[in-house]
């Protein structure tokens, strides 16, 4: 009796930990945002005057309307998201198709691994009109969207293609291992994943990435004369210099280093090089190159190597506990396995936890952001960056106004005025 009276309450603490995190989170995230929308709306009739000569005013209020309208925007997907995690947790739904997938397959990895599969396409599902809406809406509103449902339905064919050709083995692998590896399997699944995702940043430039974008050898003789000079001159090679015709999708724009190893290379939107001078792309890939540079990417895989351990560890642990499941709202299987089950509830709890860790996973981006930027400086010119950043503000809709207590908690990237003023060494 004792002992059903204390899973009953740990039973119930969980229920009241998850509704209270959820709640939080909730409050939390409509305050943040509350605070974006004010802030931006009240700054949005006069161009910041460090601007006032570069940004014109009709590039500044558009800047404002697409963040207040993204923001809303948000508050109603967040919404949703909290009535779905709520409905398949607390309301039972998991715990329904669970039961109802055991009913038509019975026990079995194959009953699980139909658990994970239901449950994504359901939720994708869900997603989906808040997809087409940010696409086809709010995107095309402010003239960035420029794919057809057509190539929008090509896209998504191919993601579903590659869901079931990558993603169906490897789930299956990790549910298997759950069973298969005993006490410890926990970290050897935490192998796999690590394995799986190192694997997919050789991958992806040169298998997955084509599927989706053609990527042609860069032609332009000045600027690939320009950048081959600054990748020499920084250390770095590379497999080779392309152009991305992103323009097909969306007119933002951007440029990356990709890969790892010796699959890396350069990629430019067709975007990025139509509105960009030389010496400004030299300025953007000088600051790619930062990042490689100071280690921020063997750094954030480090991090990810360690955060990810300690969360299999929590899995392997969480898996075992009985309040865990019906606490979540979850009957789990009686005498047969629960690791799809443990999988998923998981998944739905640790973004809670997200929330209030990411203001100091946002600090440390930004400081790496500062920090390529110092190097790209250093390498061409402090002009040449903020020059292009101020295009790519200002072509982006990125606005030059942000709630300071917002960018703490979201903003990956510095705000406008912190990051120009350090490459211009005006900042105090």
């Amino acid at each position: 009796m004792n002992e059903l009276f204390s899973g009953n309450t740990a039973s119930l603490n969980t229920t009241v930990a998850f509704a209270l995190a959820l709640t939080l989170s909730l409050v939390l995230k409509f305050w943040l945002a509350s605070r974006q929308i004010r802030h931006v709306a009240q700054h949005r009739s006069a161009v910041p005057a460090a601007f006032a000569e570069k940004i014109t005013l009709t590039a500044h209020q558009k800047a404002a309307e697409y963040t207040i309208t993204k923001t809303r925007f948000g508050l109603l997907e967040l919404s949703w998201g909290a009535a779905i995690a709520i409905a398949w947790t607390l309301l039972g739904g998991l715990s329904v198709l669970n039961q109802w997938l055991v009913s038509v397959m019975g026990h079995g990895i194959g009953q699980q691994v139909a658990l994970l599969v239901a449950f994504m396409a359901i939720g994708s599902a869900l997603d989906l009109p808040f997809t087409l809406y940010q696409t086809f809406v709010i995107e095309e509103r402010f003239g960035f969207n420029k794919t057809s449902l057509k190539l929008w339905l090509q896209d998504f064919a191919k993601s579903l293609l590659l869901s079931a050709l990558i993603g169906l083995p490897f789930i299956t692998l990790v549910i298997w291992m759950m069973g298969a590896t005993g006490p410890w399997w926990w970290l050897w699944v935490w192998g796999v994943w690590m394995g799986f995702n190192l694997l997919a940043l050789l991958i992806y430039p040169t298998w997955i990435a084509p599927l989706f974008n053609k990527f042609q050898p860069l032609e332009d003789p000045q600027v690939k004369e320009r950048v081959s000079q600054l990748m020499a001159r920084c250390g770095f090679t590379s497999k080779g210099f392309f152009v991305m015709d992103g323009s097909k999708r969306s007119a933002h724009a951007n440029a990356y280093f990709t890969g790892f190893g010796a699959s890396k290379r350069v990629v430019f939107y067709d975007t990025l090089l139509a509105q960009l001078s030389p010496p400004e792309v030299d300025a953007v890939l000088a600051h790619e190159l930062g990042h490689f540079k100071h280690k921020h990417v063997i750094k954030r895989i480090v991090s990810m190597f360690a955060i990810s351990l300690l969360g299999f560890f929590a899995l392997g642990w969480l898996s075992q506990q009985l309040w865990f499941y019906t606490g979540l709202g979850v009957l789990p299987n009686l005498g047969a396995p629960n690791d799809a089950l443990a999988l998923l509830l998981f998944m739905m709890v640790l973004p809670l936890l997200g929330t209030f860790m990411g203001p100091l996973f946002a600090q440390l981006s930004r400081k790496h952001e500062f920090e390529a930027d110092a190097y790209a400086v250093a390498q061409t010119s402090g002009p040449a960056l903020a020059g292009a950043l101020l295009k790519l503000f200002e072509d982006n809709a990125s606005t030059l106004t942000p709630d300071p207590v917002y960018v703490q908690f979201y903003y990956s990237h510095p705000p406008a005025t912190e990051r120009l003023g350090r490459i211009l060494g005006t900042a105090h």
